[in-house]
């Protein structure tokens, strides 16, 4: 028996949820969908398994995929919890990945959003799929994001 499977989105919590949406939204060309959340009450407090939990945000379409494609649920919960360091190597989701045709250029862009760099440029030859340069950075919250171009 087969059952139906899509990938629906990626949650990024985060300080302030309106100016995170729109760096992903300038900056990555994600559109927002639906309508603002605001999230509280009992049933939210029992699906987080948390007492007084309220978070607020928005859904953004991820590019490159149409309108039924995945999002990116940018939330900020009220209060948020401390910030972790960035680290590829801790255990969890690490980054979120972009395909760009210049990574020069996002990279600016991205530079000019407060948003900084993880790690250096590099390029891979990954055999039997071709050529991939890429570069690790972060948003302007601190989440690594990873810009990668083929060819």
């Amino acid at each position: 028996m087969s059952h139906f499977i899509r990938y629906a989105h990626t949650n990024v919590v985060a300080n302030d949820w309106q100016k995170l949406a729109d760096f992903y939204c300038t900056v990555f060309a994600c559109e927002p969908v639906s309508s603002e959340r605001d999230h509280q009450g009992d049933k939210f407090e029992r699906l987080t398994a948390t007492p007084g939990a309220h978070a607020t945000g928005r859904h953004l379409r991820l590019p490159g995929h149409g309108e039924h494609g995945p999002t990116l649920e940018v939330f900020q919960f009220h209060p948020n919890h401390a910030p972790q360091t960035p680290s590829l190597m801790r255990p969890g989701l690490a980054h979120l990945a972009f395909e760009v045709s210049d990574i020069a250029a996002k990279r600016a862009e991205v530079l000019e959003w407060g948003g900084r760099d993880y790690g250096e440029q590099v390029t891979l030859e990954i055999p039997g799929a071709g050529r991939l340069t890429l570069i690790y950075m972060c948003d302007p919250e601190g989440n690594i994001i990873e810009l990668q171009t083929w060819g």
